[in-house]
């Protein structure tokens, strides 16, 4: 009996070439004021940890389990955010995982997972103060801050 091998070639898995799939999109809360900092070469880098749900029933229970991910978004995304970002508001990134390895003040070696955002999209309502409108708005708030005397000044 001749089986053959269900990878081409000669079986090996070197022989598979694979395309490239790194894509993450989570939906959740951001836990702590995010950190605004910048690289030795002037590049914003924001960082934040974000909360992300599970629901799921056990027999006639709900029970919820929560997962926990360290984001870091770059440039000028991260200088906008920095501004309208903040502890609780409601967040979707998307983006793809990065793995880092550093050493610690006391010499031991450690390794973490992280979100690289391509796009972060604060899905909090604005606060009619902040606008400087009498009524909410539904924008969302990765848009930037108009003041009142640019909005005078649109045509329609």
């Amino acid at each position: 009996m001749n089986r053959q091998s269900p990878i081409p070639g000669n079986g090996t898995m070197a022989e598979i070439r694979l395309g490239y799939l790194n894509s993450v999109a989570l939906l959740g809360r951001v836990v702590q004021d995010p950190d605004l900092r910048y690289t030795p070469k002037g590049t914003a880098v924001l960082g934040f940890r974000m909360a992300v749900n599970r629901r799921y029933r056990v027999g006639e229970e709900w029970r919820d389990d929560t997962s926990y991910f360290d984001v870091n978004v770059w440039a000028q995304q991260a200088e906008r955010l920095g501004e309208t970002m903040k502890k609780g508001s409601a967040v979707l990134v998307e983006g793809e995982l990065r793995q880092r390895s550093y050493e610690t003040k006391t010499g031991d070696k450690r390794s973490v997972v992280e979100i690289h955002a391509r796009r972060v999209q604060v899905l909090d309502k604005w606060d009619s103060q902040r606008r400087g409108d009498s009524e909410g708005s539904d924008d969302q708030g990765d848009q930037p801050d108009q003041g009142s005397d640019q909005l005078d000044d649109i045509p329609f």
